[in-house]
């Protein structure tokens, strides 16, 4: 369990400067970071508030408490209406904020909980609400590593200005006691991260199924499917880090970057074994090639580093697969997208997504969308994605 967290100082400061000089009374957005259960500790990189809903809405405002001229005190108006305030959150638009941002980030670098920026009062008027998008953040932004049932809320109190942290169990029944208070103190996080890079490249060749037999039918099913069944080989790939066979668990003391490379063990090929079966009609050939960078923190051994690289790269090829169900959903009409087809109208009428693969009869061609770096913090960086026809300006 995380029990002490660690910001950097520069952009948090940066971020309260930011709330400071803002008209809203609230506001809300995701926390930017890693955490390590191994140490018990956090590191928060960065706040990203939460934009406007498709309705020009923000995602997180103040209620108000239904006005009631019969009830007379001697309390001023301003104190009972802040006393009996309470925050209204969009909670789905949040956790599609947590999917979105989710993946720009690489390796070592993820959403690990939200902040609020609100009054002490509405904050605590507000815990089972704030406990609920804890946990819808947590399962829209989850990751192929991700072992850890907690994440991170942050209140930043604006009266009296003051920063807080608790950890949120993320438990089947979310409740008051989930909260948990965790130390927080500001730092200098992200001078001390190292930096691990590694080119990889794949080569996947996929079954295609007869229709009484298949289960994933349309192309992208397959390769969702294939992606998964390749979960299992990176789980038992060894790494060689700057050339040598990683063997003990230790930390990493060299400065400068550090290049990895994917050992997988010899294994009994199944996607040959797949394909010789009777009722299997044609084959996914899946293959390219992709960069995945790591950050870690000097106090966590390097097989921490082996692992968000491993993560980096199904995320990476997922997320890929969702930009293009995404677009497909977006746009139900015709498109090309890369696609390139001959002699089958009816199956280039349809978006990718729905593209029925043991009924086309002429070879097909889908280009997954590029990954583009662009530096970020202190020497990392952020992805994104461009459809192969596109150039990032």
């Amino acid at each position: 369990m995380v029990k002490a967290v660690v910001g950097e100082e520069s952009q948090l400061q940066l971020a309260e400067d930011r709330l400071s000089r803002s008209s809203e009374p609230a506001q809300v957005g995701l926390v930017i970071g890693k955490l390590n259960s191994a140490l018990d500790r956090g590191f928060v990189f960065d706040l990203v508030p939460t934009p406007q809903n498709d309705a020009g809405q923000p995602a997180c405002s103040v209620l108000e408490p239904a006005k009631d001229n019969k009830k007379k005190g001697s309390k001023s108006k301003s104190q009972t209406s802040d006393s009996s305030s309470n925050l209204a959150i969009d909670k789905d638009w949040v956790a599609e904020h947590a999917r979105q941002v989710s993946r720009m980030m690489v390796g070592g670098i993820k959403v690990v909980g939200i902040y609020v920026w609100a009054s002490e009062s509405a904050f605590k008027n507000s815990t089972m609400v704030l406990c609920q998008t804890v946990k819808g953040v947590a399962e829209a932004a989850s990751t192929l590593e991700d072992d850890l049932d907690e994440r991170l809320l942050i209140h930043i109190c604006y009266s009296p200005r003051r920063w807080t942290c608790r950890n949120c169990t993320l438990s089947s029944n979310i409740t008051s006691s989930s909260l948990r208070p965790c130390d927080f103190k500001m730092g200098r996080v992200l001078t001390s991260l190292q930096t691990f890079k590694c080119l990889y490249n794949f080569d996947l060749r996929l079954p295609i199924y007869q229709e009484k037999t298949s289960k994933s039918e349309t192309l992208v099913d397959v390769l969702y499917n294939g992606i998964s069944n390749y979960v299992k080989e990176l789980r038992g790939a060894k790494a060689v880090i700057d050339g040598n066979l990683v063997v003990n668990d230790e930390a990493c003391t060299t400065e400068g970057l550090h290049e990895v490379e994917l050992l997988l063990p010899f294994m009994k090929d199944m996607y040959i074994e797949a394909c010789s079966q009777k009722d299997v009609v044609g084959v996914v050939n899946f293959t390219g090639s992709l960069c995945s960078f790591s950050f870690l923190n000097s106090k966590e051994p390097i097989s921490q580093a082996f692992a968000d690289i491993k993560d980096d790269i199904i995320r990476s090829l997922r997320s890929r697969l969702d930009i293009i169900c995404d677009e497909a959903d977006e746009d139900p009409g015709p498109i090309d997208n890369g696609i390139k087809e001959a002699g089958n109208d009816l199956a280039s009428e349809k978006p990718v997504s729905q593209l029925v693969l043991h009924s086309l009869r002429k070879n097909c061609n889908l280009s997954l969308p590029r990954r583009v770096f662009v530096p970020w913090l202190a020497g990392t960086y952020i992805c994104d994605y461009l459809q192969p026809s596109e150039t990032l300006e």
